[in-house]
């Protein structure tokens, strides 16, 4: 009984500790100082890069009224949302390389968890839009115009970010509610919903665990629905006659479908693999490639696959450089 007794009074004393923690601990890139520099100068080419990419993307699709059309007012959106995520992880990430710090303060930790949250959700519910925007111009091009009006885009815009907002609000809130019983050293190079149920005691985050099930449910709902239109694109697409119809619109699909697979593949790979191959240089490794490399190329993908875009921008550039 005084075991008990005494199991209890210690574990209350931990979960009171759970107000002193004032910053948190991330994992470091790497110990040496050229390596951390080295770091910071990837991530730096890195988040320039997609950021002139993007931009280009915005700013072209904004100005071209040939495209303002559905599909690039999705793609419009999809390119905000990139940029927002990059902007959450990556700053961040080089600046505690240039400064050779691992420290982050609670309120900080708090704001890029439910950013971070709110941003991918979002887009995971935007790519899915973008699927039915595809499905609808190929197997029901009759009723596109119908379907997918400037008002039921502007909707359906709405729905995938409002989507990410309560996703985030809900979860975020509920995440942080918890005692920290665990220290306060993630691990991980940012701050996401998982690692900080790690720090939780092992008794308080099961109603947590419980929403990310039932959110992971809601996921897998969309990734269904993105696979079944695809099936019926790719059906409706082998049975147009001509060759130049068929790549027309490949063209249109392949981007999306590419973009959608990337993103899917890099976080069922990170949240799936088998713990007999993780490790903290392999966790690293698999953070940055489901966090930092899916929203840094989709721009490059969509623009080397689609022609109207690709032309769009030339003339955007072509206007800007000779007036």
């Amino acid at each position: 009984m005084e075991g008990a007794h005494g199991k209890r009074v210690a574990q209350r004393q931990q979960m009171s500790n759970n107000s002193s923690i004032t910053q948190f601990l991330l994992l470091a890139f790497a110990d040496t100082r050229e390596l951390q520099l080295l770091h910071f100068g990837l991530f730096l080419g890195i988040y320039l890069a997609a950021l002139l990419a993007n931009g280009l993307i915005i700013t072209t699709i904004a100005c071209d009224h040939r495209l303002h059309t559905p599909m690039y007012f999705f793609l419009l959106n999809l390119s905000v949302l990139d940029l927002g995520s990059l902007s959450i992880t990556v700053p961040q990430s080089m600046a505690n390389s240039l400064w050779d710090t691992r420290t982050v303060s609670y309120a900080v930790c708090i704001a890029q968890v439910f950013l971070f949250a709110f941003l991918v959700r979002a887009e995971f519910s935007l790519l899915t839009v973008m699927s039915y925007d595809r499905y609808v111009a190929i197997c029901k091009p009759l009723h596109y115009g119908t379907l997918l009006g400037s008002r039921a885009c502007v909707h359906m815009a709405a729905a995938a970010w409002g989507s990410g907002f309560l996703y985030a609000l809900l979860h975020t809130a509920n995440t942080f509610s918890l005692p920290l019983c665990q220290g306060n050293a993630v691990d991980q190079f940012f701050r996401e919903i998982p690692q900080i149920l790690k720090l939780s005691c092992s008794d308080s985050y099961l109603r947590e665990a419980g929403l990310l099930v039932v959110s992971s449910c809601l996921a897998f709902g969309c990734f269904l629905f993105i696979v079944v239109s695809y099936m019926k694109i790719f059906r409706a697409v082998l049975r147009i006659p001509s060759e130049q119809g068929r790549h027309k619109a490949f063209s249109t699909c392949l981007p999306h479908l590419a973009v959608v697979s990337l993103f899917v593949s890099t976080a069922m790979f990170a949240y799936l693999k088998p713990p007999s191959i993780s490790s903290p240089v392999m966790d690293l490794v698999v953070s940055v490639l489901y966090s930092v490399v899916p929203p840094a190329v989709n721009a490059l993908i969509y623009s080397m696959r689609n022609q109207e875009l690709k032309d769009a921008l030339w003339k955007l550039a072509h206007g800007t450089l000779f007036p």
